[in-house]
């Protein structure tokens, strides 16, 4: 039997195009579970280790398979990879929607049937390339490299460009296409060297194919929209996939409840967020009285920056969110910016700057006075500078030099991911501690003291490891229940001594929505046995035990 001539080519091309692929394919659909579920530490373990799971099942059943009929073999392989690759996220997706929690049994069938797929390829091919005589000592490492080459390059395309600018039911759709166009070269030079002698069932199965995976991809958009529906109660008017989150608002017209949602999880309502806002900022901002310089980690949404500019008091202001696009949605958006009150007008947006933090050009932010100057125009008054930095923020501390804070606002998500753990950790907060002033105040957002009692707890226990003076309290936010905070410091005043400080203010020194001195004294009360613990857990980088009081141990009383 004559060996086509380009046949190891195309075949080592397959194993590329399978590599790259596969793993993707992969990604998408631990990224999915992450986006519904959370931990992605866990959901991309899982999903990978059932992969290589299936991968090796595969390579025990196809040692059963009969050699004939090869080559059409590996086209239906490469077709059902495709279709079952391209459809995958959108049924996971339907699932979701449709079967409540039972969609993790549709999830796995799909991470278990792609691995199942990607391992019996490999096999198939060598199979092939054995049939044809094809020196095979050589074409071994030929074909291994390329598969580990594709996956690596894959990885590579899915991190810095297919997760940055499309939706993930898409990204299937242009993985499966890719693999089935390298599959497709192969069955035609199959055809055209007379390997494959019945043309017609091919060409048949290949053309449906490539129809199907054509109207996958140009409705996948419109599916998608309409599954996600179900998820909100009111319609959805904008969403958006960035490099590190799921971005969907919701506005209710009849009584004008905007939402925002990040992976599915409520970010605040607008009916209550000052609520949440006023309980964040004002306690700490009142406490350090001389605050010149504020730190505001996270809050890319610009609501705590809201509340923090109402302080004629402060001169700079230094917000570090980690995603540029939830900056971009907060700055442009018409619904944020009303809410935000146009909070990152004229700010500067610095994008991943490592160097030089302490050498950048401010623009001021103004905001619009009651008086008219001689040309009768509405005088501004400058309020602070404000810089944003798009990265981690740990990333942030770790960077500075001599930089101090006199007030911090810490707005971070729930500690339900590893990444995020981290910056709840006792490093994290020690680190943070060298760039506070003297008489520097802290307020962290700390999750539900009742439905998430030992998390907030443990946030609290951490802070006091890392050095700081603490006082918890607490507030009921409608949309979220009853939710908690703490305040920190580094000062030798005890708890007792900063109540007493606050209980001496009559009102606020700004005009706030919902706070009033009196709600402020009440949320430190806490009823008997709230405050105590069965955990000992200090939360640090390699012992992140946060995580597990959050993600196991919290809202099962709902």
């Amino acid at each position: 039997m004559n060996t086509p001539r380009f046949l190891p080519v195309l075949l080592a091309f397959c194993m590329f195009s399978t590599g790259a692929s596969g793993l993707v394919n992969e990604y998408v659909l631990a990224t999915i579970t992450t986006y519904i579920l959370g931990n992605s530490i866990e959901q991309f373990s899982l999903v990978i280790a059932a992969m290589m799971l299936m991968m090796g099942v595969s390579g025990l059943v196809q040692s059963r398979m009969s050699d004939d009929n090869l080559i059409y073999k590996f086209m239906a392989l490469e077709v059902v990879m495709a279709i079952i690759g391209g459809f995958a996220p959108l049924a996971i997706y339907g699932a979701y929607a449709y079967l409540d929690n039972s969609f993790q049994l549709v999830h796995y069938f799909f991470v278990l049937l792609v691995g199942f797929l990607i391992g019996f390829e490999i096999p198939l091919v060598m199979r092939i390339i054995e049939q044809n005589k094809i020196q095979l000592k050589a074409n071994l490492a030929i074909v291994y490299a390329m598969d580990y080459i594709g996956a690596f390059i894959g990885a590579i395309i899915w991190v810095k460009f297919l997760l940055k600018h499309y939706p993930l039911t898409e990204i299937s759709f242009i993985v499966a296409g890719f693999n089935f166009a390298v599959a497709l070269i192969t069955v035609l030079y199959f055809i055209h060297t007379k390997v494959i002698k019945q043309r017609f069932i091919p060409i048949v199965v290949v053309t449906l194919t490539a129809c199907i995976l054509t109207i996958g991809y140009m409705q996948n958009r419109d599916i998608s929209n309409l599954l996600e529906q179900r998820f909100y109660d009111d319609p959805i008017v904008h969403k958006e996939t960035s490099k590190y989150q799921h971005l969907v608002i919701t506005e209710n017209k009849s009584s004008g409840d905007v939402r925002l949602y990040i992976n599915g999880n409520t970010q605040f309502s607008s009916l209550d967020e000052e609520r949440y806002h006023d309980f964040l900022v004002h306690p700490a901002m009142s406490l350090a009285s001389d605050a010149k310089n504020v730190l505001i980690l996270g809050g890319g949404d610009g609501l705590a920056l809201r509340e923090v500019l109402k302080y004629k008091k402060v001169d700079s202001i230094t917000l570090v969110d980690l995603d540029p696009e939830m900056v971009k949605l907060a700055t442009h958006n018409k619904y944020m910016r009303k809410l935000n009150k146009d909070a990152f007008h004229d700010a500067r947006i610095i994008v991943q700057q490592p160097a030089g933090i302490e050498a950048v050009n401010v623009k001021g932010v103004y905001l619009s006075t009651n008086e008219v100057d001689e040309k009768g125009q509405l005088k501004a008054e400058w309020v602070a500078s404000v810089n944003v930095y798009t990265l981690d923020a740990d990333q942030f501390i770790n960077q500075l030099h001599r930089q101090q804070w006199d007030a911090v606002i810490i707005d971070f998500p729930d500690p339900s991911s590893v990444e995020l753990s981290k910056l709840y950790s006792k490093q994290f907060y020690r680190k943070l501690k060298r760039h506070l002033s003297v008489n520097a105040f802290i307020a962290v957002q700390s999750t539900s003291p009742y439905h998430a009692k030992e998390a907030f707890l443990t946030i609290g226990n951490t802070l006091m490891a890392a050095g700081y003076s603490v006082l918890p309290y607490r507030q009921n936010i409608p949309s979220f229940g009853d939710w908690g905070f703490f305040l920190a410091w580094t000062t030798a005043d005890t708890a007792a001594n900063i109540k007493a400080e606050l209980a001496s203010l009559s009102r606020f020194s700004v005009e706030t929505d919902f706070i009033t001195p009196e709600l402020m004294m009440a949320s430190f009360a806490f009823g008997k046995g709230e405050l105590d613990s069965a955990s000992h857990c200090i939360n640090t980088v390699m012992q992140p035990c946060l995580l597990t009081q959050y993600t196991d141990y919290s809202w099962q009383l709902d």
